[in-house]
């Protein structure tokens, strides 16, 4: 279950632990709930993330989608130097902000 913190203009999500598949499903209902919840932008807090697979970037890419279609803004934060690695990989921090836990 992650941290969900709600305020005037953002959304922070934390799911505190790795985003892999056998986690998905329900990290996707809770990014989905804090997307039809709130008004602002959206903030995936990875603290503590060590891995993300490839259903988890489904995941992720879903929101921003989702987020985008309504004219708001995914944010990645937080994020171990592998996972970075792989979001620059895949160019996804061209498609939403995505900054290095420090």
């Amino acid at each position: 279950m992650s941290e969900i913190v709600t305020n005037a203009d953002q959304t922070i999500v934390k799911p505190g632990e790795d985003v892999v598949a056998s986690m998905a499903e329900a990290f996707k209902g809770e990014l989905l709930s804090a997307v039809n919840s709130s008004q602002g932008n959206l903030v995936i807090d990875l603290e503590g993330v060590s891995m993300v697979d490839s259903v988890g970037i489904g995941v992720i890419i879903a929101a921003h989608n989702s987020l985008s279609q309504a004219n708001r803004q995914l944010k990645v934060v937080n994020v171990a130097q592998d996972i970075l690695g792989l979001f620059s990989t895949m160019r996804l921090n061209r498609r939403f902000t995505v900054e290095a836990a420090q």
